[in-house]
């Protein structure tokens, strides 16, 4: 599953309708960010980032942020757009099994945890525990709820466009969609999708106590952020 959504975002998509709404798309989730991180200390993990437009906003606020991706491509790109930012850092999910244990402040992990098969989530999930120092957060943002209509995604979209001056590139980008890889992958693969209570037991299974934040990260009201801490 994830090997198949990996190599999709390593091409060249259209998600994003156009310029602006990629650039509206990061700079809201940036600050969304920032409002979590704990001190101008602070170490960030950002795993599967994307291509975190404005990841040097979250880097201002915070004393280290290390970018994880999975894309080659977008690595690269993060590389080569924040290379002359020393506290910035671009690495690859296999250099987390790596770092030290308690060496992180704050992991995010925003719009995911669809992708993932629940073995990989629970993997990573320990993973996470490992790397929190024992006042750490971990945020897991976008979380799809079950039996909620894809429908509000577009619906979401459309008024992110008209709030933020895409909406007419919205419209045509949706119609892109239906004909694209990614709708062709998301009919034959699905994605995954978490009641509170089911994603609740995994996070306590990993050594962590949750709560629901007040809203979710990004412009998607109908998806879920959770907030963890290990205890």
């Amino acid at each position: 599953m994830i090997g198949d959504w990996i190599a999709f975002w390593d091409s060249k998509h259209a998600i994003y309708v156009n310029e602006r709404h990629l650039d509206v798309h990061y700079r809201r989730i940036a600050e969304d960010i920032v409002r979590y991180v704990p001190s101008r200390t602070a170490t960030v993990l950002d795993y599967g980032c994307g291509e975190a437009l404005h990841a040097d906003q979250i880097a201002a606020a915070a004393g280290q942020l290390i970018l994880i991706d999975a894309a080659p491509s977008v690595r690269a790109s993060l590389a080569a757009r924040f290379g002359g930012q020393p506290n910035i850092a671009v690495r690859s999910p296999q250099d987390v099994a790596t770092m030290a244990d308690r060496s992180v402040d704050l992991v995010v992990m925003h719009s995911v945890a669809q992708y993932l098969t629940t073995s990989q989530l629970n993997a990573l999930l320990l993973q996470f525990r490992r790397l929190l120092n024992p006042g750490g957060l971990l945020i897991l943002g976008d979380v799809l709820r079950p039996k909620v209509s894809g429908v509000t995604d577009v619906l979401a979209l459309l008024t992110f466009g008209i709030t933020n001056g895409f909406f007419i590139a919205a419209l045509g980008g949706l119609f892109r969609t239906v004909l694209s890889d990614y709708r062709r992958l998301r009919s034959s693969l699905g994605l995954t999708r978490y009641g509170q209570a089911e994603i609740e037991a995994r996070l306590d299974a990993a050594g962590f106590r949750t709560s629901r934040a007040p809203r979710n990260i990004g412009h998607n009201w109908a998806r879920v952020t959770y907030l963890a801490r290990p205890v």
